[in-house]
Protein backbone atom coordinates (compact mmCIF):
# COMPACT_ATOMS: atom_id res chain seq x y z
CA UNK A 1 0.00 0.00 0.00
CA UNK A 2 1.68 3.33 -0.64
CA UNK A 3 1.71 6.27 1.63
CA UNK A 4 -0.70 8.65 1.23
CA UNK A 5 1.52 12.02 -0.35
CA UNK A 6 0.51 14.74 1.83
CA UNK A 7 1.78 11.95 4.92
CA UNK A 8 5.09 11.28 2.82
CA UNK A 9 5.31 15.27 2.49
CA UNK A 10 4.31 16.11 6.11
CA UNK A 11 6.83 13.60 7.52
CA UNK A 12 9.46 14.42 4.84
CA UNK A 13 9.19 17.99 6.44
CA UNK A 14 9.33 17.40 9.86
CA UNK A 15 12.82 14.81 9.51
CA UNK A 16 14.38 17.83 7.46
CA UNK A 17 13.87 20.61 9.40
CA UNK A 18 14.56 18.67 12.61
CA UNK A 19 18.24 17.51 11.23
CA UNK A 20 18.99 21.03 10.07
CA UNK A 21 18.22 22.66 12.68
CA UNK A 22 19.95 20.18 15.26
CA UNK A 23 22.81 20.33 13.23
CA UNK A 24 23.31 24.05 13.46
CA UNK A 25 22.58 24.46 16.93
CA UNK A 26 25.40 21.14 17.44
CA UNK A 27 27.71 23.70 16.29
CA UNK A 28 26.81 25.93 19.00
CA UNK A 29 26.16 23.79 21.75
CA UNK A 30 29.51 21.97 21.13
CA UNK A 31 31.82 25.04 21.01
CA UNK A 32 30.42 26.34 23.61
CA UNK A 33 31.14 23.88 25.42
CA UNK A 34 34.74 22.91 24.05
CA UNK A 35 35.33 26.93 25.38
CA UNK A 36 33.92 26.11 28.72
CA UNK A 37 30.67 28.47 28.25
CA UNK A 38 27.72 26.59 30.37
CA UNK A 39 24.77 25.95 28.39
CA UNK A 40 21.40 26.31 30.23
CA UNK A 41 19.37 24.50 26.78
CA UNK A 42 19.37 23.27 23.95
CA UNK A 43 15.82 23.25 22.19
CA UNK A 44 14.63 21.87 19.06
CA UNK A 45 11.65 24.54 18.38
CA UNK A 46 10.61 27.78 19.89
CA UNK A 47 7.95 28.79 22.28
CA UNK A 48 6.32 26.51 25.11
CA UNK A 49 8.52 23.50 25.88
CA UNK A 50 6.49 20.02 25.52
CA UNK A 51 9.04 17.89 26.54
CA UNK A 52 12.14 18.30 28.44
CA UNK A 53 15.04 15.96 30.41
CA UNK A 54 18.21 17.58 32.00
CA UNK A 55 21.17 16.05 31.69
CA UNK A 56 24.15 17.68 33.97
CA UNK A 57 24.22 21.52 33.59
CA UNK A 58 22.20 20.97 30.70
CA UNK A 59 18.36 20.54 29.59
CA UNK A 60 17.59 19.24 26.51
CA UNK A 61 13.87 20.42 25.37
CA UNK A 62 11.46 20.00 22.08
CA UNK A 63 9.20 22.66 22.05
CA UNK A 64 5.74 24.00 19.86
CA UNK A 65 7.24 25.72 17.00
CA UNK A 66 8.96 23.60 15.04
CA UNK A 67 10.81 26.78 12.65
CA UNK A 68 13.98 26.43 14.47
CA UNK A 69 15.95 25.96 17.92
CA UNK A 70 18.26 27.80 20.16
CA UNK A 71 20.99 26.99 22.28
CA UNK A 72 20.14 29.25 25.67
CA UNK A 73 24.08 29.96 27.47
CA UNK A 74 24.51 31.67 30.88
CA UNK A 75 25.00 35.51 31.06
CA UNK A 76 24.15 35.46 26.87
CA UNK A 77 21.66 38.32 27.46
CA UNK A 78 23.34 41.48 29.00
CA UNK A 79 20.15 41.79 30.88
CA UNK A 80 18.58 38.37 30.73
CA UNK A 81 16.76 37.32 33.70
CA UNK A 82 18.90 34.38 34.55
CA UNK A 83 21.21 35.09 38.03
CA UNK A 84 24.94 34.51 37.65
CA UNK A 85 26.40 33.75 40.45
CA UNK A 86 30.59 34.73 41.29
CA UNK A 87 31.30 30.80 40.97
CA UNK A 88 29.85 30.86 37.55
CA UNK A 89 30.50 34.18 35.94
CA UNK A 90 33.65 33.11 33.92
CA UNK A 91 31.54 30.21 32.22
CA UNK A 92 28.98 33.22 31.26
CA UNK A 93 29.05 33.88 27.44
CA UNK A 94 29.33 37.87 28.50
CA UNK A 95 32.43 36.96 30.01
CA UNK A 96 34.08 35.50 27.14
CA UNK A 97 36.43 37.66 24.66
CA UNK A 98 35.38 38.47 21.38
CA UNK A 99 37.40 35.75 20.01
CA UNK A 100 35.74 33.00 22.20
CA UNK A 101 31.86 34.91 21.69
CA UNK A 102 32.88 34.87 17.46
CA UNK A 103 33.88 31.08 17.53
CA UNK A 104 31.00 30.16 19.34
CA UNK A 105 28.18 32.32 17.23
CA UNK A 106 30.21 31.62 13.84
CA UNK A 107 30.12 27.52 14.73
CA UNK A 108 26.28 27.33 13.46
CA UNK A 109 26.54 28.11 9.81
CA UNK A 110 30.15 26.08 10.23
CA UNK A 111 28.44 22.69 10.91
CA UNK A 112 25.85 23.42 8.32
CA UNK A 113 28.16 23.38 5.58
CA UNK A 114 30.55 20.12 7.46
CA UNK A 115 27.48 18.75 7.75
CA UNK A 116 26.67 19.20 3.79
CA UNK A 117 29.79 18.30 2.79
CA UNK A 118 29.97 15.07 4.65
CA UNK A 119 26.79 14.07 3.09
CA UNK A 120 27.67 14.81 -0.81
CA UNK A 121 31.06 12.68 0.29
CA UNK A 122 29.02 9.91 2.45
CA UNK A 123 26.42 9.64 -1.37
CA UNK A 124 29.74 9.74 -3.98
CA UNK A 125 31.63 7.23 -2.15
CA UNK A 126 28.66 4.63 -1.29
CA UNK A 127 26.05 5.10 -4.38
CA UNK A 128 28.40 7.34 -6.45
CA UNK A 129 27.83 10.66 -8.27
CA UNK A 130 24.82 11.66 -10.15
CA UNK A 131 25.67 12.07 -13.70
CA UNK A 132 22.37 13.63 -15.88
CA UNK A 133 21.76 11.37 -19.09
CA UNK A 134 20.66 12.33 -22.54
CA UNK A 135 17.61 10.16 -23.04
CA UNK A 136 14.68 11.84 -22.57
CA UNK A 137 13.80 10.62 -19.22
CA UNK A 138 12.22 12.62 -16.30
CA UNK A 139 14.49 12.81 -13.33
CA UNK A 140 12.14 15.18 -11.16
CA UNK A 141 8.94 16.66 -11.37
CA UNK A 142 9.58 20.41 -9.24
CA UNK A 143 6.07 21.43 -7.53
CA UNK A 144 3.85 23.54 -8.78
CA UNK A 145 5.01 23.38 -11.71
CA UNK A 146 3.26 22.63 -15.73
CA UNK A 147 4.73 19.47 -15.53
CA UNK A 148 3.10 18.54 -12.54
CA UNK A 149 0.02 19.96 -13.31
CA UNK A 150 0.22 18.16 -16.58
CA UNK A 151 0.58 14.26 -14.98
CA UNK A 152 4.51 13.85 -15.56
CA UNK A 153 6.15 11.85 -13.15
CA UNK A 154 9.69 11.06 -12.38
CA UNK A 155 10.84 8.04 -14.48
CA UNK A 156 8.37 9.17 -17.30
CA UNK A 157 10.09 9.02 -20.94
CA UNK A 158 9.14 11.08 -23.35
CA UNK A 159 8.59 9.76 -26.81
CA UNK A 160 7.41 12.35 -28.93
CA UNK A 161 6.13 15.76 -28.70
CA UNK A 162 3.31 16.84 -30.81
CA UNK A 163 4.21 13.65 -32.81
CA UNK A 164 7.52 14.09 -33.51
CA UNK A 165 9.98 11.73 -32.09
CA UNK A 166 11.97 12.93 -29.12
CA UNK A 167 15.66 10.83 -29.07
CA UNK A 168 17.23 12.83 -26.67
CA UNK A 169 16.81 15.45 -23.15
CA UNK A 170 18.86 18.02 -25.52
CA UNK A 171 15.64 18.00 -28.30
CA UNK A 172 12.94 17.80 -25.30
CA UNK A 173 14.63 20.88 -23.80
CA UNK A 174 15.13 22.73 -27.20
CA UNK A 175 11.33 21.92 -28.36
CA UNK A 176 10.11 23.43 -24.74
CA UNK A 177 12.39 26.53 -24.76
CA UNK A 178 10.97 27.28 -28.55
CA UNK A 179 7.48 26.55 -27.88
CA UNK A 180 6.51 30.47 -27.60
CA UNK A 181 4.65 29.03 -24.36
CA UNK A 182 1.84 26.92 -27.08
CA UNK A 183 0.22 24.22 -25.05
CA UNK A 184 2.00 20.99 -26.40
CA UNK A 185 1.08 17.57 -26.87
CA UNK A 186 3.16 14.52 -25.22
CA UNK A 187 3.64 10.68 -26.28
CA UNK A 188 4.91 9.39 -23.06
CA UNK A 189 6.33 5.96 -21.67
CA UNK A 190 5.19 4.79 -18.26
CA UNK A 191 6.17 1.87 -16.50
CA UNK A 192 5.55 0.11 -20.20
CA UNK A 193 2.48 2.39 -20.79
CA UNK A 194 1.65 4.60 -23.49
CA UNK A 195 -0.01 8.39 -21.85
CA UNK A 196 -0.58 11.20 -24.01
CA UNK A 197 -0.41 14.18 -21.79
CA UNK A 198 -0.98 18.56 -22.73
CA UNK A 199 1.77 20.80 -21.16
CA UNK A 200 1.98 24.41 -21.41
CA UNK A 201 5.33 25.77 -20.71
CA UNK A 202 5.68 28.93 -18.63
CA UNK A 203 8.10 31.94 -19.04
CA UNK A 204 11.01 31.65 -16.35
CA UNK A 205 14.17 33.51 -14.64
CA UNK A 206 17.33 31.59 -15.22
CA UNK A 207 20.22 32.95 -13.32
CA UNK A 208 23.47 33.65 -15.13
CA UNK A 209 26.76 32.86 -13.38
CA UNK A 210 27.65 35.98 -13.24
CA UNK A 211 24.84 36.69 -10.76
CA UNK A 212 24.22 40.31 -12.16
CA UNK A 213 21.54 38.91 -14.87
CA UNK A 214 18.72 36.42 -15.93
CA UNK A 215 17.86 34.89 -18.60
CA UNK A 216 14.32 34.66 -19.80
CA UNK A 217 12.72 31.20 -20.92
CA UNK A 218 10.23 28.94 -21.46
CA UNK A 219 10.07 25.91 -19.07
CA UNK A 220 7.77 23.09 -17.40
CA UNK A 221 9.83 22.42 -14.47
CA UNK A 222 11.27 18.86 -15.23
CA UNK A 223 14.87 17.73 -14.39
CA UNK A 224 16.92 15.15 -16.48
CA UNK A 225 17.09 11.63 -15.35
CA UNK A 226 20.77 10.66 -13.64
CA UNK A 227 22.54 7.80 -13.39
CA UNK A 228 24.67 6.74 -10.38
CA UNK A 229 28.70 6.36 -11.46
CA UNK A 230 31.36 4.68 -9.14
CA UNK A 231 33.86 7.18 -8.20
CA UNK A 232 36.51 6.67 -5.83
CA UNK A 233 36.98 7.93 -1.83
CA UNK A 234 39.25 10.36 -2.87
CA UNK A 235 37.36 11.57 -6.17
CA UNK A 236 34.03 11.56 -4.13
CA UNK A 237 35.87 14.10 -1.38
CA UNK A 238 36.77 16.24 -4.32
CA UNK A 239 33.14 16.39 -5.78
CA UNK A 240 32.16 16.63 -2.28
CA UNK A 241 33.93 19.95 -1.88
CA UNK A 242 33.06 20.74 -5.15
CA UNK A 243 29.62 20.42 -4.84
CA UNK A 244 29.10 22.10 -1.27
CA UNK A 245 31.26 25.49 -3.14
CA UNK A 246 29.16 25.20 -5.57
CA UNK A 247 26.05 24.89 -3.63
CA UNK A 248 26.81 28.17 -1.38
CA UNK A 249 27.75 30.04 -4.35
CA UNK A 250 24.49 29.42 -6.19
CA UNK A 251 22.57 31.01 -3.11
CA UNK A 252 24.74 33.74 -2.82
CA UNK A 253 23.93 34.55 -6.55
CA UNK A 254 20.58 33.60 -5.88
CA UNK A 255 20.73 36.00 -2.92
CA UNK A 256 22.28 38.81 -5.44
CA UNK A 257 19.59 38.74 -7.66
CA UNK A 258 17.24 39.23 -5.77
CA UNK A 259 19.02 42.35 -4.40
CA UNK A 260 19.82 43.96 -7.20
CA UNK A 261 16.24 43.37 -8.76
CA UNK A 262 16.91 40.82 -11.27
CA UNK A 263 14.81 38.10 -9.93
CA UNK A 264 11.44 38.86 -7.85
CA UNK A 265 11.27 38.45 -4.05
CA UNK A 266 8.04 36.51 -5.38
CA UNK A 267 10.76 33.66 -6.19
CA UNK A 268 11.12 33.61 -2.55
CA UNK A 269 9.34 29.95 -0.59
CA UNK A 270 9.27 29.48 2.69
CA UNK A 271 8.17 26.77 5.23
CA UNK A 272 5.39 25.46 2.64
CA UNK A 273 7.53 25.64 -0.25
CA UNK A 274 10.61 23.29 1.60
CA UNK A 275 8.21 21.06 2.46
CA UNK A 276 6.44 20.51 -0.46
CA UNK A 277 9.87 20.07 -1.75
CA UNK A 278 11.12 17.72 1.30
CA UNK A 279 7.86 15.63 0.18
CA UNK A 280 8.82 15.26 -3.33
CA UNK A 281 12.66 14.45 -3.22
CA UNK A 282 11.67 11.86 -0.80
CA UNK A 283 9.18 10.17 -2.90
CA UNK A 284 11.91 10.61 -5.57
CA UNK A 285 14.38 7.90 -3.63
CA UNK A 286 16.01 7.93 -0.45
CA UNK A 287 19.51 9.36 -1.84
CA UNK A 288 17.04 12.08 -3.72
CA UNK A 289 15.66 13.52 0.05
CA UNK A 290 19.65 13.18 1.40
CA UNK A 291 21.16 14.53 -1.13
CA UNK A 292 18.17 17.66 -0.71
CA UNK A 293 19.14 17.93 2.85
CA UNK A 294 23.10 18.81 2.08
CA UNK A 295 21.51 21.67 0.20
CA UNK A 296 19.22 22.82 2.11
CA UNK A 297 21.84 22.94 4.68
CA UNK A 298 23.89 25.11 2.81
CA UNK A 299 21.29 27.12 2.07
CA UNK A 300 20.68 28.06 6.61
CA UNK A 301 24.41 27.94 6.69
CA UNK A 302 24.75 30.89 3.84
CA UNK A 303 21.10 32.42 5.33
CA UNK A 304 22.76 32.57 8.82
CA UNK A 305 25.80 34.58 7.90
CA UNK A 306 23.99 37.37 7.03
CA UNK A 307 24.62 40.82 8.62
CA UNK A 308 21.05 40.87 9.74
CA UNK A 309 20.73 41.69 13.51
CA UNK A 310 19.21 38.53 15.33
CA UNK A 311 21.38 36.14 12.55
CA UNK A 312 24.64 34.94 13.50
CA UNK A 313 26.21 37.16 10.78
CA UNK A 314 24.21 39.88 12.75
CA UNK A 315 26.46 38.92 16.04
CA UNK A 316 29.79 38.46 14.25
CA UNK A 317 29.36 42.14 12.67
CA UNK A 318 28.11 43.61 16.24
CA UNK A 319 31.52 41.71 17.95
CA UNK A 320 33.56 42.93 14.39
CA UNK A 321 32.43 46.29 15.68
CA UNK A 322 32.94 46.06 19.56
CA UNK A 323 36.53 44.70 18.31
CA UNK A 324 37.43 47.71 16.33
CA UNK A 325 35.72 50.30 18.48
CA UNK A 326 38.33 48.50 21.74
CA UNK A 327 35.33 48.03 24.01
CA UNK A 328 31.86 46.56 24.50
CA UNK A 329 28.80 47.99 22.71
CA UNK A 330 26.00 49.01 24.89
CA UNK A 331 23.44 47.63 26.32
CA UNK A 332 20.91 49.60 24.53
CA UNK A 333 22.61 49.84 21.21
CA UNK A 334 22.57 45.78 21.38
CA UNK A 335 18.69 45.59 22.22
CA UNK A 336 17.93 48.10 19.70
CA UNK A 337 19.86 46.52 16.90
CA UNK A 338 17.86 42.75 18.29
CA UNK A 339 14.62 44.52 18.06
CA UNK A 340 15.31 45.69 14.29
CA UNK A 341 16.40 41.87 13.38
CA UNK A 342 13.47 40.68 14.92
CA UNK A 343 11.45 43.11 12.93
CA UNK A 344 12.93 42.26 10.02
CA UNK A 345 13.41 38.02 10.37
CA UNK A 346 9.23 38.05 11.04
CA UNK A 347 8.25 40.56 8.00
CA UNK A 348 10.55 38.14 5.92
CA UNK A 349 8.19 35.37 7.64
CA UNK A 350 5.66 36.51 6.68
CA UNK A 351 6.04 37.58 3.26
CA UNK A 352 7.82 34.02 2.58
CA UNK A 353 4.40 32.60 3.84
CA UNK A 354 2.55 34.62 1.19
CA UNK A 355 3.93 34.38 -1.40
CA UNK A 356 3.87 29.81 -0.30
CA UNK A 357 -0.33 30.81 0.51
CA UNK A 358 -0.61 32.65 -2.96
CA UNK A 359 1.13 29.86 -4.90
CA UNK A 360 -0.68 27.53 -3.45
CA UNK A 361 -4.20 29.38 -4.54
CA UNK A 362 -2.83 30.18 -8.10
CA UNK A 363 -1.79 26.62 -8.28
Amino acid sequence: MSIPEPVTTAVAFVVALGVLVFVHELGHFLTAKRVGVKVLRFSIGFGPVFWRRKRGETEYALSAVPLGGYVKMLGEDADGDEPVSEADRPRAFSAQGPLRRAAIIFAGPATNFVFAFAVYALVFVLVGAAVPSNEPRIGGVSPSTAAERAGLKMGDRVLSIDGTPVASWESLAKTVRSSEGRMLHLAVDRDGARLELDVTPEMHDLPNLDATSVERAYLIGIEPWREWETVGVGEGVWLAAQQTGGAALTVLRGIGLMLTGHVSMKELGGPIAIAQAAGQQARNGFWNFVMMLAFLSINLGVLNLLPIPALDGGHLALISIEGAIGRPLKPRALELAQQVGVLLLVSLMVFVFYNDIHRLIQG
